[in-house]
């Protein structure tokens, strides 16, 4: 099965530009927010703080996410969205035998999602590797966790 978030770069870059004119906003409208400070550095500073938490956390969440397991190999991409074409900036690639999957665990945070892959290598220990699926629908992940569980289930068979 093969799945990826590749249509989602349009909003994040619609995000992106909402973001850059709200902070246009922001700077054209500064003298409103002197009510918070009497000082106008210090209210510059804190306008200029929450645009770079929104700016930021906007930038950990999307990523780009592929998930190839047709064959006898599983391969997982994370790499960063926007400039990735140009940068191979953030990306996580990981490809393992569908025999050496161990376990696998979603986990559901407030604004933040991410896939936990349990992997065994060669000398039989485990190895852990997360990526970020925050951005894939649910349908996707849904399809992701049906997939993951059958190579799992294959792998508990008892092989004679």
């Amino acid at each position: 099965m093969r799945t990826n978030n590749s249509k989602v770069k349009n909003i994040i870059i619609s995000v992106y530009f909402i973001l850059i004119v709200f902070a246009i906003f922001l700077a054209t409208v500064f003298s409103a927010f002197s009510h918070l400070t009497s000082n106008p550095l210090l209210t510059f500073l804190l306008i200029l703080a929450g645009f770079l938490i929104l700016f930021l956390s906007v930038h950990a969440i999307s990523k780009y996410f592929e998930y190839d397991s047709d064959g006898l190999k599983v391969i997982l991409i994370n790499k960063g969205l926007l400039l990735s074409d140009y940068f191979n900036y953030r990306e996580h690639l990981l490809e393992f035998d569908k025999s050496r999957l161990v376990a696998f665990k979603f986990k559901n945070y407030f604004v933040y999602k991410s896939l936990t892959l349990y992997i065994k290598n060669s000398q039989g220990h485990t190895k852990k590797e997360t990526f970020n699926v925050t951005l894939v629908t649910k349908k996707k992940r849904r399809y992701i966790r049906q997939s993951l569980s059958k190579m799992i289930k294959e792998n508990l068979k008892p092989t004679n």
